[in-house]
Protein backbone atom coordinates (compact mmCIF):
# COMPACT_ATOMS: atom_id res chain seq x y z
CA UNK A 1 0.00 0.00 0.00
CA UNK A 2 1.41 3.40 -0.97
CA UNK A 3 2.02 5.90 1.81
CA UNK A 4 0.87 9.46 1.37
CA UNK A 5 3.30 12.13 2.30
CA UNK A 6 1.84 14.46 4.85
CA UNK A 7 1.56 18.05 3.69
CA UNK A 8 3.71 20.40 5.68
CA UNK A 9 1.87 23.18 7.38
CA UNK A 10 3.55 26.29 8.62
CA UNK A 11 3.19 27.58 12.11
CA UNK A 12 2.49 31.23 12.54
CA UNK A 13 2.74 33.15 15.79
CA UNK A 14 -0.50 34.78 16.84
CA UNK A 15 -0.95 38.35 17.93
CA UNK A 16 -2.54 37.33 21.21
CA UNK A 17 -5.98 38.33 19.92
CA UNK A 18 -7.80 35.66 17.92
CA UNK A 19 -10.17 38.22 16.39
CA UNK A 20 -7.24 40.25 15.01
CA UNK A 21 -5.61 37.06 13.72
CA UNK A 22 -8.83 36.14 11.91
CA UNK A 23 -8.98 39.58 10.31
CA UNK A 24 -12.07 41.03 11.97
CA UNK A 25 -12.30 44.81 11.52
CA UNK A 26 -13.99 45.21 14.92
CA UNK A 27 -11.58 42.91 16.78
CA UNK A 28 -11.14 45.31 19.70
CA UNK A 29 -14.86 45.60 20.34
CA UNK A 30 -15.35 41.85 20.00
CA UNK A 31 -12.57 41.21 22.52
CA UNK A 32 -14.16 43.64 24.98
CA UNK A 33 -17.60 42.08 24.58
CA UNK A 34 -16.27 38.57 25.15
CA UNK A 35 -14.38 39.64 28.28
CA UNK A 36 -17.53 41.29 29.68
CA UNK A 37 -19.67 38.27 28.77
CA UNK A 38 -17.20 35.94 30.50
CA UNK A 39 -17.60 37.94 33.71
CA UNK A 40 -21.40 38.13 33.37
CA UNK A 41 -21.60 34.35 32.88
CA UNK A 42 -19.24 33.79 35.81
CA UNK A 43 -21.42 35.93 38.09
CA UNK A 44 -24.65 34.27 36.93
CA UNK A 45 -23.15 30.81 37.48
CA UNK A 46 -21.76 31.80 40.86
CA UNK A 47 -25.18 33.01 41.95
CA UNK A 48 -26.81 29.84 40.63
CA UNK A 49 -29.15 31.80 38.37
CA UNK A 50 -31.21 29.88 35.87
CA UNK A 51 -31.70 31.53 32.51
CA UNK A 52 -35.24 32.49 33.52
CA UNK A 53 -34.08 34.12 36.77
CA UNK A 54 -31.17 35.83 35.01
CA UNK A 55 -33.63 37.22 32.45
CA UNK A 56 -35.65 38.79 35.28
CA UNK A 57 -32.56 40.31 36.89
CA UNK A 58 -31.23 41.64 33.59
CA UNK A 59 -34.69 42.70 32.35
CA UNK A 60 -34.34 40.80 29.07
CA UNK A 61 -35.98 37.71 27.57
CA UNK A 62 -34.71 34.22 28.33
CA UNK A 63 -33.52 33.76 24.71
CA UNK A 64 -31.29 36.85 25.17
CA UNK A 65 -29.74 35.20 28.24
CA UNK A 66 -29.22 32.03 26.22
CA UNK A 67 -27.44 34.05 23.52
CA UNK A 68 -25.28 35.67 26.17
CA UNK A 69 -24.41 32.34 27.79
CA UNK A 70 -23.41 30.98 24.36
CA UNK A 71 -21.36 34.09 23.50
CA UNK A 72 -23.58 35.09 20.58
CA UNK A 73 -22.96 38.76 21.26
CA UNK A 74 -23.98 40.48 18.02
CA UNK A 75 -27.15 41.86 19.62
CA UNK A 76 -25.36 43.34 22.63
CA UNK A 77 -23.47 46.62 22.86
CA UNK A 78 -20.57 47.11 25.26
CA UNK A 79 -22.76 49.57 27.18
CA UNK A 80 -25.55 47.02 27.55
CA UNK A 81 -23.11 44.40 28.83
CA UNK A 82 -21.79 46.92 31.37
CA UNK A 83 -25.37 47.55 32.51
CA UNK A 84 -25.88 43.80 32.94
CA UNK A 85 -22.89 43.70 35.27
CA UNK A 86 -24.27 46.51 37.44
CA UNK A 87 -27.69 44.78 37.49
CA UNK A 88 -25.87 41.69 38.80
CA UNK A 89 -24.43 43.74 41.65
CA UNK A 90 -20.99 44.37 40.21
CA UNK A 91 -19.19 47.70 40.25
CA UNK A 92 -17.70 48.73 36.92
CA UNK A 93 -14.68 51.04 36.93
CA UNK A 94 -13.38 52.68 33.79
CA UNK A 95 -9.79 53.87 33.84
CA UNK A 96 -8.29 56.03 31.10
CA UNK A 97 -4.55 56.54 30.64
CA UNK A 98 -1.89 56.97 28.00
CA UNK A 99 -1.38 54.25 25.42
CA UNK A 100 1.51 51.87 25.86
CA UNK A 101 4.66 52.66 23.95
CA UNK A 102 4.93 50.79 20.71
CA UNK A 103 1.17 50.79 20.11
CA UNK A 104 -0.18 52.77 17.19
CA UNK A 105 -3.45 53.50 18.98
CA UNK A 106 -4.96 53.11 22.42
CA UNK A 107 -6.90 50.00 23.35
CA UNK A 108 -9.74 48.91 25.60
CA UNK A 109 -9.13 46.15 28.12
CA UNK A 110 -11.29 44.48 30.73
CA UNK A 111 -9.93 43.25 34.05
CA UNK A 112 -12.28 41.43 36.39
CA UNK A 113 -11.48 40.81 39.97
Amino acid sequence: MARRKAAKTGVESGSGNVFVDLGFADAGEMTTKVALAVEINRVMQGRGLTQALAAQVLKVSQPKVSALKNYRLDGFSVERLLNFLTALGRDVRISIGPKRSGQATGRVSVAAG
